[in-house]
């Protein structure tokens, strides 16, 4: 949720430390929380407001905000047990 309303740079700025302190604290491999990370921090489906070529196509395109949560909701959804799922198994503890 964080990456919808800053940059992605910023939500993986603000929740890397959160991922190695959890990674530490179970003496996981920090490879696997730093790569979900990552990958959340780049998943903004939401609302137009949390990446520029979301925001290039909203007046333009004469979308509404309604439009940008029917479509991305489930594309949200999908990336998100797509990615908790194929990171423990692709980078694994």
């Amino acid at each position: 949720m964080l990456t919808e309303t800053v940059t992605n740079n910023a939500a993986a700025a603000l929740a890397f430390p959160v991922a190695w302190s959890t990674a530490q604290a179970f003496g996981a491999d920090p490879m696997p929380f730093i790569m979900a990370v990552a990958y959340g921090a780049s998943a903004c489906f939401l609302i137009p407001y949390g990446y520029q070529t979301h925001l290039m196509v909203y007046s333009p395109g004469r979308y509404a905000l309604g439009d940008f949560l029917r479509i991305g909701l489930p594309v949200s959804l999908t990336y998100s047990v797509a990615v908790l799922v194929l990171t423990p198994w692709i980078f694994s503890f």
